[in-house]
């Protein structure tokens, strides 16, 4: 995995029957990463799959689109004690530093260890240094208290997406 706080120890996957997800807690260090492997984007699409297709059937069959196969678009990998726990992504728009985050996904277990805050946090920190003005992402309506506690404004009124509503939000990014 490159760039981030990942120890270089391998990634546990969430899906082994080895991973006892209930013994992990916040005390249980949170780190995020770019994917680096066709391993780690492949567990990376499999949590948006759990959790998008599965969970909260968004999409049929797969979420994937044109920007994962886009060589621009960055792919997160949250870890909890370097159990895989949660995924982002992110990508430059056609607009001069504006980039775009989406596909944030996390695990039931893994809601409740501030993975999603540490998830947008890398993303936004990894789009200012890539040279970004603003972000934007289009946000379940019920999660927009937790991205304005993390500094995003609302940006117009809610609108359906995907079959759900949703909220366009931004954020300044600070150029690293």
């Amino acid at each position: 995995m490159a760039r981030g706080s990942i120890p270089a120890s391998p990634i546990v996957s969430p899906f082994s029957s080895q991973v006892d997800t209930a013994a992990l807690s916040r005390q249980d260090p949170v780190t995020c990463g770019l994917v680096d492997s066709a391993e780690e984007l492949d567990l990376h699409l499999r949590v948006r799959e759990e959790v998008f297709v599965r969970e909260q059937r968004l999409f049929q069959g797969t979420d994937r689109d044109s920007h994962d196969d886009n060589p621009s678009t960055l792919h997160v990998l949250g870890l909890c004690n370097r159990v895989l726990g949660g995924v982002v992504r992110l990508y430059p728009l056609d607009e001069p530093g504006l980039w775009k985050g989406d596909r944030l996904a996390v695990l039931p277990p893994f809601r409740k260890l501030a993975l999603g805050a540490a998830l947008v946090r890398f993303a936004v920190r990894t789009a200012g240094e890539r040279g970004g003005d603003l972000m934007v992402a289009y946000v379940q309506v019920p999660n927009v208290t937790f991205f304005e506690y993390l500094g995003w404004n609302q940006v117009g009124e809610a609108f359906e997406y995907v079959g759900q509503p949703h909220q366009q939000m931004a954020i300044q990014l600070v150029k690293g």
